[in-house]
């Protein structure tokens, strides 16, 4: 039974981090451009390093979308599929 819900919890760790690899990936490589820009040329203005930021997010989740509520229906079917093998310990 423990070994169930340990396998369950390391599933559920797993999605997540494949899931949100491609949206952190996408805002790490703006950050780093925008902060590499902002320090050549001294401009130190906050919203110029947030903005940018969102609006990759927003199209990296607009690109990967689709992808996301797939795997999210893969791993919520998979787990309704197996709850009576779950529950019947």
């Amino acid at each position: 039974m423990e070994q169930q819900v340990l396998d369950i919890a390391r599933n559920a760790v797993l999605v997540i981090i494949k899931l949100s690899a491609p949206l952190l990936g996408v805002a790490l490589i703006v950050g780093l451009a925008i902060s590499i820009f902002q320090a050549t040329t001294q401009i130190q203005e906050q919203t110029l390093s947030f903005v940018p930021k969102i609006l990759a997010v927003f199209l990296s989740l607009y690109i990967f979308g689709a992808w996301i509520m797939t795997t999210l229906k893969e791993f919520t079917l998979n787990l309704y599929d197996n709850i009576l093998r779950f529950i019947s310990y």
